[in-house]
């Protein structure tokens, strides 16, 4: 089953209050049963990420969707994830993007058991993120970066184009 991202919910995750267009809001992915749930807050209820926060990340609330707009398949998205491997430059868009493989399921975590030496990055002691995908038979290291590197200017607007073709591309 293949899970579709969906645009922010319409109304506030903290304060129950609607969304109106163009209001800057904050964004989390959470780990929640097994599963990965969005919750979107107004900016002025955000006070930090909540437990289980995989990523968190600020943008404002849309107009409309944009007529004739699609997702990206999965596919496609695991070839950004193999272009992308290696570029230092391209790190915090690469896990962005194997957060929503995660999401959809296309890629899953990899249990790991035990601290392995070899997976952390050099001087931080911050495991890098192995995943595993079955259609194409391989596994993934994919650097996690921090919230700070995941908000620096153009990423979102880089993802937004690799998520959705038609108006926002």
């Amino acid at each position: 089953m293949e899970l579709k991202l969906h645009r922010p919910h319409a109304a506030c995750a903290q304060t129950g209050r609607p969304f109106v267009a163009g209001e800057p809001l904050v964004s989390a992915l959470v780990r929640s049963e097994g599963r990965l749930d969005r919750r979107d807050y107004a900016a002025a209820a955000w006070t930090g990420p909540p437990a289980h926060t995989l990523a968190w990340w600020r943008s404002t609330f849309p107009a409309t969707a944009a007529a004739g707009t699609t997702l990206a398949p999965a596919d496609v998205l695991l070839d950004v994830l193999e272009e992308l491997e290696g570029r230092e430059a391209d790190a915090a868009l690469r896990y962005l993007v194997a957060l929503e493989l995660v999401r959809r399921r296309a890629v899953r975590f990899v249990d790991r058991h035990g601290p392995d030496q070899d997976d952390k990055r050099a001087g931080d002691g911050v495991p890098d993120l192995i995943l595993a995908c079955r259609k194409r038979d391989r596994e993934y290291r994919v650097r996690a970066v921090s919230a700070q590197e995941a908000t620096v200017p153009g990423v979102e607007e880089r993802l937004t184009a690799l998520l959705w073709s038609g108006g926002a591309a």
